[in-house]
């Protein structure tokens, strides 16, 4: 793995020259970029990831072929992935996006500011995964306020995971509460488990996960445990009890 000295190799995947060529350019003007490979396919960038360590791959998403989101969920599969930042024109897939785990989605036109900002979380997530947050920016706090795409009549917003106060699940769906109100999105309660785990987030039923830094309460009435969450009152099941009880026993105060 690089060190924040030698800087990242990126990957640019476009089918369109002109756009290719704009990014690789700015991408390159970067001093945190060490080295810019391109391809004009999402099959052209696999035979390139195949070959070289790569360390974030800048894709479009409509692409003929294997197009973004079809090469994301190869790379998924990767025992060493490289980060995921969406380059597109449209915002439509940012849903998908946060599903794959892409590290940021940005939308074209580019402008370097924002691109640079997409370099910056790239960083930031690089130097958590090597162990060495101390080496991102000094200004970056070591862990980032992850930000969820929802859409709402038709135009996507994002919402951050701090202001999540539970989550529940509506078959492959799960809809995200907040304070200023709830959110379908098409992503499946386990996988928030498995990613805001370590970020505070618990089950406490089969179809529930709380936030527990939202939890001001915690109810036994005839053996059924209930928790308060903001004013809302959430059933904890007896296979979550004790687990839930002895994680906010051990909860900092």
């Amino acid at each position: 793995m690089p060190t924040e000295a030698d800087g990242l190799v990126a990957l640019v995947v476009d089918d369109e020259a002109p756009a290719l060529s704009e990014l690789s350019y700015l991408l390159a003007q970067d001093d945190r970029i060490a080295e810019v490979l391109t391809a004009s396919s999402g099959t052209a960038a696999l035979q390139m990831l195949d070959t070289r360590e790569v360390d974030v791959v800048f894709s479009d998403i409509s692409m003929p072929g294997l197009d973004g989101m079809a090469l994301a969920r190869v790379v998924a599969r990767f025992v060493e992935r490289p980060q995921i930042v969406f380059v597109t024109a449209h915002d439509k897939h940012a849903v998908d996006a946060f599903a794959l785990a892409a590290t940021d989605y940005v939308m074209k036109p580019v402008r370097a500011q924002r691109l640079s900002e997409a370099v910056r979380r790239v960083v930031a997530a690089h130097a958590d995964r090597s162990g060495m947050a101390a080496a991102s920016e000094s200004s970056s706090p070591a862990v980032e306020d992850e930000t969820i795409p929802v859409e709402l009549g038709g135009v996507t917003r994002f919402i951050a995971r701090s202001q999540i106060r539970f989550a529940q699940a509506h078959g492959d769906y799960a809809r995200l509460h907040t304070d200023e109100g709830s959110h379908l999105v098409r992503i499946p309660l386990s996988v928030l488990e498995e990613r805001w785990g370590e970020h505070g987030f618990v089950r406490i039923h089969r179809s529930t996960l709380v936030a527990l830094p939202h939890v001001t309460e915690v109810r036994m009435d005839r053996g059924r445990c209930t928790v308060l969450v903001g004013e809302v009152f959430l059933q904890v099941s007896r296979r979550h009890t004790k687990e839930l009880r002895d994680t906010l026993l051990r909860r900092p105060r």
